[in-house]
């Protein structure tokens, strides 16, 4: 079974330069501990404080409440603003 989770993240704060910079590192470490290219990052086009980050599943059942992987890195972005987490089940695939 695939399924996706998506973390949207809010970002505020003054220092957007080091956010980044930290926010890449943790992206970079979670992607050598998963397969290669199963978390990908996307930033809202024309409001640069918002940020979706997504993890492909391929299991033989979802998590409803989400992976020990999305909980880690949801705590860890906390402190970088409001963030919202949902769990999608793939039911088309072309």
């Amino acid at each position: 079974m695939k399924w996706l989770e998506i973390i949207e993240l809010r970002s505020v704060g003054n220092n957007r330069k080091l956010f980044e910079q930290e926010f890449k590192s943790l992206i970079e470490e979670l992607n050598r501990e998963t397969e290669q290219g199963a978390i990908k990052v996307y930033c809202r086009i024309a409001i640069d404080s918002d940020f979706s980050i997504h993890l492909l599943h391929n299991s033989k059942k979802a998590d409803i409440n989400g992976s020990p992987l999305v909980m880690q890195l949801i705590s860890s972005l906390k402190e970088y603003g409001l963030i919202n987490h949902s769990v999608w089940e793939e039911k088309l695939s072309s």
